[in-house]
């Protein structure tokens, strides 16, 4: 499929809601998963011949299991407060990408086959049979939703429009019709243990190869460790951290921090991955394989907490399915949370004065932080209401001398999407990606052109990879993106605890 030619929206002052254009992003769709892909994850190799009767039934399946699904698709009003809340809707103009439109194209499924009125009176409900220019539709649109859940925020019925996409994809994928970017990865994670197909002794020699470059900047034998028995803290973390720019530079953070406050830590070779992308194809079962794996290296090592890196998605699947998926966690010490934020840990760090932090080796950087939409709406941190909004930013006040904020309406619990979450972080999507960060670009040229803000911060290997990849489009450096860790990484005073 050819990249299409697109046109990168235009920055303004003031938020705007664009001027519809009815099927502007049609086109958009990510390349399907080729066959062994899909049957390595139990599904059909291609499109069934009975496609509409299975798809159908799966649908029958979760309304039956998830009575939240069928609430949801009931409750709807068509009120439009949603309709402008969508970053992808602002960024491109298509009705579609409303999230209450992205709904309806499930919705008119569901009151044909699922309600007395749709049955008899289908036209009367805005009820449509199960055709494969609806099944088209589907594929488009529902990979056009980034399952960042801003709509809910906003939404009067608390509709949870990333569940819906779930289940589309879910649905998607047991009549033969899966993402290949999604499916791809999480294949990986079962043969080899991280979304990137790192092997073991490929990993090894990396953390290696970043333990000399430490000592040849700090001089301290900074460790990255691998397969330790009886260390304290299993650190889980994206695989992004073990080579890539910025994300490796969040990595070296967390191992200075443990060195710093002698705490022993291990990653594995076992579960060397924190990300989870069963979550974004709406499958359970494969989230809970996925999380397994966590489970069996902690088990195996014999640690004692478990600690989760910079990644948005993974935080939200280890705190709010973690201990339903693979729980309970008393083996773990009883006397910190299972599981642990590394923003926790280090925040708990700076306040113990366990840190030695020097906030001037940081003055190059005026910094912002992004809020990433799977952390500030699906998940908390420490024992404080809003504690995932607050403890980055404390962390980053203790780095740092020149901090802003955003917008109040575009942060915290009301951030925007970076645009390429939900399994979106794909090139043959990059003309959705480019146009759904329509609304953060323009949140961060308010505080660029105010303050002189050179460094977004941000706790999300998605968010790293995402910006770094559509900031030029804006005419922004692709490096003024960052780890939280990144700037403790560049603070912490090594070898001098207070």
């Amino acid at each position: 499929m050819a990249v299409a030619e697109f046109e990168t929206p235009r920055l303004k002052e003031y938020p705007v809601i664009p001027i519809l254009q009815a099927g502007a992003m049609a086109h958009s769709r990510p390349f399907v998963a080729a066959a062994p892909i899909q049957k390595a994850l139990g599904f059909p190799g291609e499109l069934v011949e009975n496609w509409q009767e299975k798809a159908i039934a799966r649908m029958g399946e979760l309304l039956a299991k998830y009575r939240s699904l069928k609430v949801y698709l009931d409750a709807c009003v068509h009120c439009g407060a949603c309709a402008d809340k969508c970053h992808y809707f602002l960024g491109t103009g298509d009705p579609k990408n409303m999230p209450v439109a992205r709904q309806d194209l499930m919705r008119k499924i569901y009151r044909r086959y699922f309600t007395l009125a749709g049955k008899y009176f289908p036209k009367l409900v805005g009820a449509e049979d199960l055709t494969r220019e609806v099944l088209d539709e589907w594929y488009s649109y529902f990979n056009q939703c980034s399952e960042c859940r801003r709509c809910s925020v906003f939404c009067p019925y608390g509709i949870d429009t990333a569940e819906i996409t779930m289940a589309a994809r879910d649905i998607m994928d047991a009549i033969g019709m899966g993402q290949k970017y999604s499916n791809e990865i999480i294949g990986k994670v079962h043969k080899i243990g991280n979304n990137l197909g790192l092997p073991g002794p490929a990993l090894e020699d990396t953390l290696a190869g970043l333990e000399e470059d430490i000592k040849d900047a700090t001089g301290a034998d900074v460790r990255l460790p691998l397969d330790v028995q009886g260390a304290e803290v299993l650190l889980v973390t994206p695989s992004a951290d073990f080579f890539s720019e910025p994300h490796v530079e969040s990595l070296i953070g967390y191992a200075k921090v443990f060195h710093q406050a002698g705490i022993s830590w291990t990653l594995s070779s076992h579960a060397s991955e924190a990300g989870n992308f069963g979550l974004f194809i709406g499958s359970y079962e494969q989230m809970r394989k996925i999380s397994m794996r966590v489970r069996e290296a902690a088990l195996e090592l014999g640690v004692k907490r478990i600690a989760v890196g910079e990644c948005g998605h993974a935080w939200r699947v280890a705190y709010s399915f973690w201990n339903t998926l693979i729980g309970p966690f008393d083996f773990l010490d009883r006397n910190y949370p299972a599981p642990q934020h590394i923003c926790e840990v280090t925040y708990d760090l700076i306040r113990r004065g366990a840190l030695t932090l020097d906030k001037e080796a940081n003055d190059q950087r005026i910094v912002t932080f992004h809020d990433s939409c799977n952390v500030a709406r699906g998940s908390r941190m420490g024992n404080m209401p809003r504690g995932q909004c607050i403890i980055p930013r404390e962390i980053i006040k203790a780095c740092v001398n020149h901090f802003h904020d955003m917008a109040p309406e575009t942060i915290h619990e009301n951030t925007f999407c970076c645009g390429g979450g939900g399994g979106l972080l794909s090139d043959d999507l990059i003309e959705l990606r480019v146009k759904g960060a329509l609304p953060r670009m323009e949140a961060l040229k308010q505080v660029v052109d105010e303050h002189g803000v050179n460094f977004m911060a941000t706790i999300c290997a998605i968010c790293k990879a995402q910006f770094s990849k559509v900031l030029p489009y804006y005419k922004f450096d692709m490096d003024m993106v960052g780890g939280v860790h990144q700037l403790v990484s560049g603070a912490i005073r090594l070898g001098t605890k207070q």
